[in-house]
């Protein structure tokens, strides 16, 4: 794990970087254009590019060196940056997009290549530790991002904030490049062991398990993409919502909003390798589904025009099952055997981005109607739905294996792609 603490550390330098842009190079593009619609634009191109980009990482992710793949996007995406700032002035319209199909692309590549690495770095006995240290990086980073930008782009300037954006990504890539680590399974070799037989009987058996459990997988794919639906209307609803609060300062409760909501995230990674060492085993499908509903509920009384303290409380319950069910969820799809693993993730980034860009634009069209509660509350309500219906499936499943006397599939996948219990 020692290894994968600096690895986490450089992922969170670049995160770091990237919510710092969010302000910075949207005020960049409106300077560079004078348009409002470039911006807009410029994130479509961008989310467009992360739909697509999902079902391409997912065979590179199963084909190529992953580490390679990782050290190369983010020095992409570096170099896409700066190129950009050094770039004459007149020829920096068409680079912006040329930046936002580098870093769309890049972005979900390396987030894919690394979620489908971390059973091979630190071992499956240790995937809850380290994606919850992985979360817990970026939501501090997340934090820090937020609370800098406006200092950073205001004393230095936007361009400096976007340099500085560059600057962490080749940071992230010389310590990616630098640490000793494995990021694939070993190739299988001949052998009479009959350790390694022992080890390949559970591969196939784990494959096995996997195959009968692949529609609950879809499910919980769909599922997060109807969160991504859910997660772009409160994004979108929350500057309306806050300055509806207070005109003069709209941005105090979206700052409140965003910092307890990482504290949250923060605490549910801490507390969750906790709990399952204690309990041990890892909590499946149907705790992914509560966890699901109490987030989407959080989200809904946020928006309800409660007094500052419940609101607060809800924001923390929101983030803290957030952070719950993103690590179940990978979790579950990192008990997936190494060369299947890469696929699954690029599907889910695919229908997860799909989600939040189809939501950015409903959710927008719907604002200029409906109140942020209600348009909040419709989307999140849509995720609840499913996850009552995967619920209700589940449920009815245990009984009938319960009356069968058989073992449900998928209950202990084998320590080998360590399971979802």
């Amino acid at each position: 794990m020692g290894y994968f603490r600096l690895l986490v550390v450089g992922n969170g330098i670049s995160a770091y970087g990237s919510y710092l842009n969010l302000l910075a190079l949207n005020v960049f593009i409106y300077d560079v254009t004078g348009s409002a619609l470039a911006a807009g634009l410029f994130m479509t191109v961008r989310l467009a590019m992360s739909i697509v980009s999902g079902f391409v990482s997912g065979r590179l992710v199963s084909a190529c060196d992953r580490k390679r793949l990782m050290v190369g996007a983010d020095l992409c995406q570096a170099v896409a940056l700066l190129t950009l700032l050094l770039a004459p002035y007149g020829t920096r319209p068409t680079l912006l997009y040329v930046l936002a199909f580098v870093t769309g692309g890049c972005s979900t590549l390396s987030q894919v290549a690394l979620r489908s690495s971390v059973p091979e770095i630190v071992g499956a006995d240790h995937r809850a530790r380290a994606n919850g240290l992985l979360v817990t990086g970026r939501s501090l980073a997340m934090i820090v991002g937020f609370a800098s930008s406006g200092v950073v782009a205001g004393q230095l300037g936007y361009s400096a904030a976007v340099a500085l954006d560059a600057v962490t990504f080749v940071i992230s890539a010389t310590i990616m490049f630098l640490l000793p680590i494995r990021t694939r399974a070993a190739a299988p070799v001949e052998a009479a062991d009959s350790g390694l037989a022992e080890s390949s009987d559970a591969t196939q058996r784990t494959a096995r398990i996997l195959l009968r459990t692949a529609p609950l997988l879809m499910v919980m794919i769909a599922v997060r993409a109807v969160d991504g639906l859910g997660s772009s209307s409160h994004n979108v609803a929350l500057p309306l919502y806050s300055h509806s609060l207070d005109p003069d300062h709209p941005a105090t409760f979206i700052s409140q909003f965003w910092a307890t909501w990482a504290i949250g995230n923060i605490v549910a990674q801490q507390l969750y390798g906790r709990v399952t060492k204690r309990v041990g085993r890892m909590p499946g499908e149907r705790a992914f589904a509560l966890g699901a509903c109490v987030m989407s509920a959080g989200f809904i009384v946020v928006f309800s025009g409660l007094p500052t303290v419940p609101t607060i409380i809800a924001a923390l319950i929101a983030g803290a099952a957030d952070g719950f069910t993103e690590t179940v969820y990978v979790l579950r799809l990192q008990a997936a055997p190494d060369e299947q693993r890469g696929r699954l993730f690029g599907l889910s980034a695919s229908a997860e981005n799909a989600g939040f860009g189809l939501g950015m634009l409903v959710s927008g069209a719907l604002l200029e109607a409906f109140s942020p509660l209600q348009v909040v509350a419709t989307f999140h309500g849509l995720a609840i739905t499913l996850c009552a219906v995967l619920l209700a499936v589940l449920l009815s499943r245990g009984s009938a294996v319960a009356q069968r006397g058989e073992e449900p599939a998928g209950r202990n996948i084998p320590t080998t792609a360590e399971g979802h219990g």
